[in-house]
């Protein structure tokens, strides 16, 4: 059991180039520490740069998979800039691996992107409080994986189209201007999305959809047997 509560007024970075995670993140970061000054960064030369100006920070929340960073770089970079610095990755890549790697390079916890905002705020906290935190293992990711893969084959090309501009960070009047369609009918497809993908939320769809690293170059653009509008 955590035995001090974190300090007020602290200060924490937040690496993710994905605005609905950046958001997530955000609201997590404000159930463990309402007081706490955010610095918000989308990529690797934003990161280096403010890890800079901003040495006193308390906290790092980092995506790995970020525009200039490679593997473990942007993390291993953090370290040897910061040391005193936790960080905790928050990834879409959930297997063992992944997160044995991200703590053996030095951080201080890793929370699934699939996670709960409850369960982030808790990460947070305890890393705050000095502790290591990972979640269980055993989940059976391939399994998952394959269902999802099953479901995406359910959407039509039009639909497929929106989820990729979902997973691009693209807002529903952005969506709708690149496709020349109303914004009523975005929100038509997405709803349509989220229920044959099994989801609650655009966040969940996205989450899903980037742990695949999927081929969405092909696989949205008349993939071979998908289903017509």
């Amino acid at each position: 059991m955590s035995s001090k509560q974190p300090a007020a007024g602290m200060k924490v970075l937040i690496a993710d180039d994905h605005p609905l995670f950046r958001t997530a993140l955000s609201d997590a970061v404000h159930r463990s520490l309402a007081d706490a000054r955010l610095v918000t960064v989308g990529s690797f030369d934003e990161l280096s740069a403010t890890l800079k100006t901003d040495a006193d920070a308390d906290l790092l929340l980092l995506d790995l998979n970020m525009p200039g960073a490679r593997g473990y770089s942007a993390l291993v970079h953090a370290r040897s800039v910061v040391p005193s610095l936790p960080v905790i990755v928050v990834s879409a890549y959930e297997d063992g691996g992944v997160i044995r790697a991200s703590l053996d390079h030095g951080a201080s916890g890793f929370i699934p992107k699939s996670a709960s905002p409850e369960t982030m705020a808790r990460a947070i906290a305890a890393v705050l409080d000095g502790q290591t935190w990972a979640p269980d293992s055993g989940t059976d990711t391939r399994s998952v994986d394959s269902e999802f893969t099953d479901k995406l084959a359910l959407l039509t090309p039009q639909q497929q189209r929106v989820l990729v501009m979902l997973t691009d960070g693209l807002l529903n009047k952005q969506i709708a201007i690149d496709l020349d369609i109303s914004e009523a009918t975005v929100k038509a497809h997405i709803t349509a999305i989220l229920r044959k993908l099994g989801v609650h939320t655009r966040t969940q769809a996205v989450i899903a959809a980037r742990s695949l690293e999927i081929d969405w170059a092909s696989y949205g653009r008349g993939a071979p047997n998908a289903p017509t509008d």
